[in-house]
């Protein structure tokens, strides 16, 4: 056989392993992964290198550290879950750098940073004022936290006593013009109802890029050609919008009407649709 194919049985051989042993290993962001889990993909890629080239005469004398490392990784990656003595071994603790506004130099130090990067990486978590950091702690990723003094945070509706209407998550029923029918089916709806409201807003689903449902039946629709105007649904506006329009013309019979118990019933109608309009509108209105 020649070595040209040798190199091209190992390389897809290695390959295929190298697959397996990345996915047993677990799922790692690669920017936050731990300097332990660096090393170990590092030596792995370098062993599946020399295996590949033929560097090492017999294969077998390259798998056996290969697989030591695919199988020490595991091992250890379970041992961390089972122990958190092991776990802290491994991949180190987190460090508290800020606590209750107040730097902690020794902290730093330990954590090899210095001051002019720790106020780097408070920025990039858009705290450019060190006055405004309750607590700031060194993820053993690398990665900084941080959490806000109460009086630096952003309003929010609950703070506001605002209620909110709940969102799931927005399912994609067209990508590229072409309609997904297992996320219609996950929120209900079917090709007739999204074929519908594509004829409403004069559209066919060829013309159509992105469309998304959210949790409430708002239709969101992006085209292909950008320079045309987004037809985008107004379903809760609309439902708003007549809930009114009855709530008014529920008065307007009241003022209108000479009959006391129809006067009487009319009023009573427009007060309970008034309490119902307060209460959805948190729902039905942005």
């Amino acid at each position: 056989m020649s070595i040209w194919l040798q190199i091209l049985i190992r390389s897809i051989l290695i390959f295929v392993l190298l697959f397996v042993a990345i996915r047993l290993t677990g799922k790692k962001n690669i920017t936050r992964i731990t300097p332990f889990h660096m090393v170990g993909y590092i030596v792995m890629a370098v062993l599946a290198a020399i295996i590949s080239t033929n560097a090492i005469a017999n294969p077998v004398l390259g798998l056996i550290p290969l697989g030591v490392w695919v199988v020490g990784i595991i091992a250890l990656e379970y041992l961390s879950l089972k122990s958190k003595w092991v776990h802290d071994f491994i991949y180190g603790k987190e460090t508290v750098l800020i606590k209750h506004g107040r730097v902690m130099e020794e902290n730093l130090l330990k954590a090899r940073l210095t001051g002019e990067e720790l106020l780097r990486e408070l920025r990039s978590k858009n705290a450019f004022s060190l006055s405004d950091v309750e607590f700031a702690v060194l993820e053993a990723s690398g990665d900084i936290n941080v959490f806000l003094k109460s009086d630096k945070k952003p309003i929010t509706a609950r703070d506001m006593g605002i209620k909110t209407a709940p969102l799931a998550e927005p399912q994609t029923v067209i990508l590229d013009g072409n309609i997904l029918n297992e996320p219609l089916a996950s929120i209900g709806y079917n090709r007739n109802w999204l074929e519908t409201e594509l004829k409403k807003a004069g559209l066919s689903p060829d013309n159509v890029f992105i469309a998304q449902v959210d949790s409430s039946g708002e239709l969101y629709i992006d085209l292909f050609d950008d320079s045309i105007q987004n037809p985008q649904s107004k379903v809760k506006e609309m439902l708003y919008a007549g809930l009114e329009k009855s709530q008014a013309d529920l008065m307007t019979f009241a003022l209108e009407t000479q009959n006391e118990d129809a006067k009487a019933m009319y009023n009573k109608n427009a007060e309970k649709l008034e309490k119902l309009l307060k209460a959805l509108k948190p729902y039905l209105l942005k």
